[in-house]
């Protein structure tokens, strides 16, 4: 993505998502539905044997074997890699704190609204185009997926050539693996949610 970082601190890498309190997490979430290993095994298609290492905290899984656990488990992932024996998970960044992505044009502003532990795998951005704004970017991870809704105005998408008019209340979804350009043709500013499943997040 062709943008420069304004505030904030550096992205950390996605190795610190995992805590030693997943394995933890799981066995409670498991006992609490009630399932042995192998029902969750059947339910998820995670291995059994897999399961318990996770539980044992003997293993690091991958984030796709994550994924189906927590689908399973009727959780969503963060709430999965956040949750903890003592107290729920609650965060909150004030306007202040919330890191901002300039376009190179500096008319696209991104306000980096997702967790940063998950920013290998997943990111969400509130997006505001001004009139000519656009934002450039680069393909990333093969097989990564892109999400744009439009909250107010239009933008165009063009991805690799191939270009749709998004407007207000509209979403559309395209492979980001390439070059993939988000314009705002139009003469009034533009907003929008934009989500980016990068390739661990995509299952295959």
């Amino acid at each position: 993505m062709a943008v420069r970082e304004r505030g904030g601190s550096s992205l950390e890498t996605g190795a610190q998502v995992i805590t030693g309190q997943l394995g933890k997490t799981i066995q409670r979430l498991r006992k609490a539905y009630n399932l042995s290993l192998s029902d969750l095994a059947e339910q998820s298609g995670v291995a059994k044997s897999i399961i318990s290492q996770i539980e044992r905290n003997e293993t690091n899984p991958t984030l796709a074997t994550v994924w189906r656990l927590s689908q399973a488990l009727d959780m969503s992932v963060e709430r999965v890699l956040a949750s903890s024996d003592d107290a729920p998970f609650v965060e909150k960044l004030s306007r202040a704190d919330t890191p901002i992505l300039l376009s190179e044009d500096g008319l696209v502003r991104l306000s980096i609204i997702g967790w940063i532990k998950t920013v290998e795998w997943l990111q969400y951005y509130d997006m505001e185009a001004a009139p000519g704004g656009e934002l450039d970017s680069d393909g990333h991870q093969r097989g990564s997926v892109e999400c744009l809704t439009v909250i107010a105005g239009t933008l165009e998408v063009d991805v690799a050539g191939q270009v749709e008019t998004v407007k207000e209340g509209e979403t559309v979804r395209y492979r980001c693996d390439r070059r993939h350009v988000i314009r705002n043709r139009s003469g009034a500013p533009a907003r929008a949610f934009m989500v980016c499943l990068l390739k661990a997040a995509v299952l295959e």
